[in-house]
């Protein structure tokens, strides 16, 4: 027998298991490391993405403006209902502008990037379709701010 392992109180197996755990908490620290980059990474990709939008709905207003358009509203909230097995449920539906224009209300949503502006990309399409639901006497305007466009969408 070894003295100087029984002295440190160590035998193989105990340094190797104090080894495992050393590297499984460099390990973890390193993961934590990269999780918090990642959201640092998120979360500029995020504050960048409002950013254009919110530019993107500045310059929908002065596209619709020189188009014709008056802006009545911004950011327009309207309370709705739905019925979930027979019991009601309330929500709330935020509009990017409501526009008049010639006689006749618009529903506007402004969208930028690559697949968010085409008014059959799913996402896009349900939306618009929840505000003519919604909206029956207002016609439903998309603004693709990628190429500038004022593109009415009716579903009847």
């Amino acid at each position: 027998m070894d003295l100087s392992a029984l002295r440190l109180g160590l035998d193989g197996m105990s340094l190797l298991l104090l080894l495992l755990v050393a590297a499984l908490l460099l390990l973890c620290l390193w993961l934590w490391a990269r999780l918090r980059a990642a959201q640092g990474r998120w979360s500029r990709a995020s504050r960048a993405r409002n950013r254009r939008a919110q530019g993107g709905e500045a310059e929908a207003e002065a596209l619709l403006e020189a188009h014709g358009f008056t802006v009545v509203e911004r950011q327009a909230v309207v309370e709705a209902a739905m019925w979930v097995d027979g019991e009601e449920r309330r929500y709330t539906v935020r509009f990017d502008l409501l526009v008049h224009k010639g006689g006749q209300n618009y529903v506007a949503e402004v969208k930028t990037g690559e697949r968010a502006p085409d008014p059959t990309h799913p996402p896009t399409r349900r939306q618009l379709l929840e505000y003519a639901l919604l909206m029956p006497d207002h016609g439903v305007l998309l603004i693709d701010m990628e190429d500038g466009a004022i593109v009415e969408v009716d579903f009847g």
